[in-house]
């Protein structure tokens, strides 16, 4: 049973990227392997929407996105994190979704079934609809999301202020629990 944690911000060692780390920690607690994927460093581009991924299996893109769907296809669980930019998630996190969901409707649908849900992480607001737009991922690609305590969403700014945000740390750590359980369950 494993669990992949995709960290959207450019920083790898930002606040979003902190709260995947503390998501993981609790899922390994309950006895789930985890892996974070970090986007930071990659150039993570648009689907061109050539449909190649259902001769191929994979993207035919060359970014490094490929690597991430393989982790996938052996995986029971995905939690996303995504830094709001301007009220809404990161573009490149978003390109990812799109793909990795594109690559997965086309070929063996490795989502369908598997446990997981977003977070989000901002300054001062877009948190809910980033939430919204990532969890359409979720759903169309005929995923389970568990729920928690509030909305998946902390407030910082500079790296390391996420985690003064105790309300907003303990609903992830809630989500993160939900996670490891209910893939425990289905497994």
């Amino acid at each position: 049973m494993k669990v992949i944690l995709i960290s959207g911000s450019p920083k790898p060692h930002g606040n979003t990227a902190q709260l995947m780390e503390e998501c993981a920690r609790s899922i390994t607690e309950k006895g789930v392997e985890t892996e974070v994927v970090s986007l930071a460093g990659m150039k993570i581009e648009s689907c061109s929407g050539c449909r190649q991924c259902a001769k191929l299996g994979h993207c035919k893109l060359d970014d490094g996105l490929n690597e991430i769907i393989e982790k996938l296809r052996t995986a029971q669980g995905l939690i996303v994190g995504a830094p709001v930019y301007f009220g809404t998630a990161r573009g490149d996190v978003m390109c990812a979704l799109q793909r990795i969901g594109y690559v997965s409707r086309n070929s063996d649908k490795f989502l369908s079934g598997m446990v997981g849900g977003p977070v989000a992480v901002a300054r001062r607001g877009g948190q809910t609809l980033t939430l919204q737009e990532m969890l359409m991922f979720f759903l169309i690609n005929d995923m389970i999301v568990p729920g928690s305590t509030y909305w998946n969403m902390v407030f910082g700014v500079a790296p390391g202020d996420a985690m003064n945000d105790q309300e907003g740390v303990a609903t992830i750590r809630h989500f993160a629990d939900n996670v490891a359980g209910l893939v425990k369950k289905l497994n």
